[in-house]
């Protein structure tokens, strides 16, 4: 029993001693400084990193912001842009259909003033279309009264013995080229009233030479009056002094004689045979070829 208390009280004496005491504290006092000072070193490294962290923070948003500023001055001077261009597209789209219009407006304007002309000028014809056909009847039926009254004095003629065959009128003309257009009518009524075979011949005369005219058609049937009409050309260095026309139908025959005095050229004369008209077959005036 004695020795179990003496083993409990031997540990008193090296806690109770003032010398062992003092370099503990020192030792606590070392750890407590050292903890201050990490945990202060702790403590000024924390705030550092949320210092960097707070000004990393405010570069991305100051670059945000300037990037939103950026991107907002680029895209309104795009937008102002774009609008100045679509305005002036517009002005100049507006310019167009506003001409364009002006052009409808005046081709619609011509266009009916070409329709009131159009009609006018049919009314025109139309009017002259329906005087014409008023002559033209009024000369078919004065045609028809001619034709009558020449057959009455054709049968009062027959009856008298005829019309003796004879040249009514006559005419040769210069034209160019060194030609000439010759245009005789004939007349002539039998006695029995029956149409007469006609042989015209025209010859060309001078001191010892004559040239003989080819005549086209050569033969015609004469119950009344008959034209002859045609063209010929002069011989070269040909002068004729008189110009001969012999006529033979049926028993008789007739021989006109005309002097040649065509040397000169007329006024107002084509340049050229192309440019010639037909030849004239109205009545030609009742005189001799050339006086």
């Amino acid at each position: 029993m004695r020795i179990q208390i003496a083993l409990r009280l031997s540990p008193q004496p090296a806690c109770v001693s003032c010398q062992a005491f003092a370099p503990c504290d020192i030792e606590q006092r070392k750890q407590s400084f050292k903890t201050s000072v990490a945990s202060n070193i702790g403590r000024t490294q924390q705030g550092a990193s949320s210092l960097v962290l707070a000004l990393f923070v405010v570069v991305i948003l100051v670059t945000a912001i300037v990037g939103l500023m950026f991107g907002h001055k680029l895209g309104y001077q795009r937008g102002t842009h774009s609008m100045q261009n679509e305005a002036k597209q517009a002005i100049i789209d507006s310019k167009e259909a506003s001409k364009e219009l002006e052009d409808l407006r005046l081709s619609n304007k011509v266009a009916t003033n070409q329709a009131a002309t159009a009609k006018q000028e049919l009314a025109i014809s139309l009017a002259n279309l329906h005087e014409l056909r008023e002559n033209q009847q009024a000369l078919t039926v004065e045609n028809r009264q001619l034709t009558q009254l020449n057959e009455v004095y054709a049968e009062a003629l027959t009856e008298k013995g005829g019309m003796p065959l004879k040249v009514l009128g006559a005419k040769i003309e210069p034209l160019p080229e060194n030609a000439f257009e010759y245009g005789f009518d004939i007349g002539m009524l039998s006695a029995d009233g029956s149409a007469k075979r006609l042989r015209p011949t025209l010859t060309l005369l001078n001191d010892g030479e004559l040239v003989e005219v080819p005549l086209d058609p050569a033969n015609h049937m004469i119950e009344g009056i008959v034209r002859i009409r045609g063209r010929f050309m002069m011989p070269s260095g040909f002068k004729p002094l008189q110009v001969k026309l012999s006529l033979q139908a049926g028993n008789q025959q007739v021989e006109q004689l005309y002097d040649w005095k065509l040397g000169d050229r007329v006024d107002n004369m084509p340049l050229s045979l192309l440019d010639l008209p037909e030849v004239d077959k109205s009545p030609i005036e009742p005189k001799s070829a050339t006086d």
